[in-house]
C-alpha cells in the first residue's frame, strides 16, 4: 500500500487515504513482517511511514497462531508458498480483528477468489472473515468536514 502513495497509477486514491490516516479517522496496524519488508525500501518510502503520527500506528506481532493461520491458507492452496509473507500479512489481521486489511496487491491478496479461500480457512477455525480491499475502496465520497 506504502508505495501506491508514488506510483502515478495509484497515487489519486492512495494519497487521500494517508491524510485520512494524518487526520485520526484510520489507524494503521504495522506489523513485525510490515517493517521487514520496507527495510530494503526506497527513501521516500521509509520517510512516508516514519511521518505517519504515533497515534495513527499501532504495532503487532507475528505470533505463533499467526504463523499457523498463514500456513493453513497454503495448505489449503489458497496460494502458494511464495506469497507466504501475504498470508502472514492476513492472519495478523485477522487475529488482530483488523477491520480491513488495504494493499493494491491484486494477485495474492485483493482478489475475490483469494479473498473468497482466506475468509474460508479463518471460518474453518474460528475467526471472523477479514475484509480486505484496495486504498480505491475506502475513498470517502462525503464531505467530511
Amino acid at each position: 500500500m506504502f508505495g501506491g502513495y508514488f506510483d502515478t497509477e495509484f497515487e489519486m486514491f492512495t494519497v487521500p487515504l494517508f491524510e485520512r490516516i494524518d487526520n485520526g479517522i484510520f489507524i494503521v496496524l504495522v506489523s513485525t513482517v510490515t517493517e521487514e519488508e520496507l527495510a530494503p525500501a526506497p527513501k521516500w518510502i521509509k520517510e512516508l511511514v516514519s511521518g505517519l503520527p504515533d497515534e495513527g500506528i499501532e504495532m503487532l506481532e507475528a505470533t505463533v497462531e499467526a504463523v499457523e493461520l498463514a500456513s493453513a491458507y497454503i495448505a489449503e492452496n489458497v496460494v502458494g508458498m511464495t506469497s507466504y509473507a501475504d498470508c502472514l500479512h492476513i492472519a495478523i489481521a485477522t487475529i488482530n480483528n483488523a477491520d480491513v486489511l488495504v494493499s493494491w496487491n491484486f494477485k495474492h491478496i485483493v482478489n475475490v477468489e483469494r479473498i473468497r479461500g482466506y475468509n474460508s480457512i479463518n471460518i474453518k477455525n474460528g475467526y471472523h472473515e477479514l475484509e480486505i480491499r484496495s486504498p480505491r475502496e475506502l475513498l470517502s465520497y462525503e464531505d467530511e468536514n
